[in-house]
């Protein structure tokens, strides 16, 4: 710019000149005229040259310049007909041209991680210096069970999600083991990566329920099989005796009171047998059969059976339905003894409440697309016992078995429903139920 600044200075100057030597052309002498007027059309032959030559490539670099700057890598410089300039031009369009290459190589690279990443079957949860949510595919909004928007912004403890909690208790460079309350397991990773001499961290999220599950599985069931061998042949043996002496002091004066231990050990033997049949057949749940089914309907079925018992107990059971809930693939009667099994065991959760100020009540609720929650004012789970809830022999009551969740537990599996049981933030129990397409 200040090159052309002087040049312009120059060609008025040499204006002025001119426009003086026209002024007095009369007084001047012919020889005197004739050099000037050479020096001048020298001049100005010179000044177009060194337009040419330094001017104009001067622009054309400064021009390439502001393409550079702005990143406009598709357009490129003309050649201005000066070696230096032109061989300045020549690398300039060739850099200009890796450029543009490189581009569009690391365009299509992030291109191909970000399909990745969105396609990924672990969760990948991406946070900045601050601890705030910055990025999540879709399988990590699926395993929080959190929309988008609600984890977007926000560090990891504001997130309303059992995992996302769990996540942010990781040590940075630690895996750990996160096992839920909907009886999912997760290994969760907390690294980071550094991009442009920054550190990012992230939160690499890895589903192991099917895994653990077929183990803890496969170890209950061989436990069953065993306990249930040797209870039943110890208990037949015991029960065998018991009777054979029941019946000879029967026959003796003053052993009725003996003989009615004897009929309570006999009977404690039986109820020891049935309970482990029982557990047995937990494991043993047929594979259902689907067939399409209205949800609407079976849920309304499942309230009208379960009303009389809730009445019983003075609790208040409501019904919730979405119309715009239509057909599920289910096998019905497997899914009502779930329905049935959450229901009851909600009712007794509020009835064996001593200290409730409040009536019991449960809500049944559907929600489009193909969506159920049960609802109640319980007293709630506790932290410690939420993780523990879908585990074999494992129970909040106190003369419970272990049964009852297990046995949902394996008909939801097996019907393929993301589902979870946990005490929220306003102090109701809600059992969630999604049915996935």
């Amino acid at each position: 710019m200040r090159i052309k600044f002087f040049f312009f200075i120059l060609v008025l100057f040499l204006l002025g000149l001119g426009g003086s030597l026209i002024y007095f052309v009369g007084k001047m002498h012919f020889m005197h005229l004739y050099i000037i007027e050479v020096l001048i059309a020298f001049i100005l032959i010179y000044l177009i040259v060194f337009y040419r030559k330094i001017v104009k490539p001067m622009n054309t670099i400064g021009s390439g310049m502001e393409l550079l700057r702005e990143q406009d890598f598709s357009s490129r410089l003309s050649r201005v007909g000066q070696y230096e300039a032109d061989r300045i031009v020549n690398i300039f369009n060739r850099m200009m041209e890796q450029l543009k290459n490189e581009r569009l190589r690391m365009r299509e690279q992030n291109h191909f991680l970000d399909l990745l990443i969105q396609a990924s079957p672990m969760g990948v949860v991406i946070t900045n210096m601050d601890g705030e949510v910055s990025q999540v595919n879709p399988m990590a909004v699926k395993m929080l069970g959190v929309r988008l928007e609600e984890a977007t912004g926000k560090r990891l403890e504001q997130v309303d999600s059992p995992l996302a909690a769990e996540l942010a208790t990781i040590p940075k460079d630690e895996t750990a083991v996160v096992r839920l309350n909907d009886a999912n397991v997760y290994k969760c990773t907390h690294s980071f990566f550094i991009d442009r001499g920054f550190r990012h961290p992230f939160f690499l999220i890895e589903r192991m329920t099917e895994e653990v599950m077929r183990a803890e599985k496969r170890a209950y069931e061989k436990v069953i099989r065993m306990i249930a061998h040797e209870v039943n042949n110890t208990t037949a043996g015991i029960t065998s005796t018991l009777d054979t002496v029941e019946q000879v002091l029967s026959a003796e004066d003053d052993m009725e009171d003996i003989c009615d231990v004897m009929r309570v050990c006999t009977e404690r033997c039986f109820s020891m047998s049935r309970f482990i049949t029982r557990f047995a057949d937990v494991v043993k749940i047929p594979e259902p059969t689907l067939a399409p089914v209205r949800l609407n309907e079976l849920v309304s079925m499942c309230k009208r059976f379960m009303e009389g018992m809730c009445n019983d107990r003075q609790i208040a059971l409501r019904l919730e339905c979405d119309p715009e809930v239509g057909t599920v693939r289910l096998d019905a009667s497997l899914f009502e003894q779930v329905l049935v099994n959450i229901i009851k065991n909600a009712a007794e959760s509020i009835e064996g409440d001593a200290g409730r100020d409040k009536p019991g009540e449960i809500i049944v609720r559907t929600t489009a697309p193909a969506y159920i929650e049960i609802v109640d004012n319980g007293p709630g789970i506790g932290k410690e016992a939420e993780a523990k809830l879908f585990s074999p022999f494992f129970s909040t009551k106190p003369n419970g078995q272990g049964i009852g969740l297990v046995f949902i537990r394996e008909v939801l599996t097996r019907h393929g429903c993301t589902f979870s049981l946990r005490t929220c933030n306003d102090g109701l129990t809600r059992f969630r139920i999604l049915f996935n397409a």
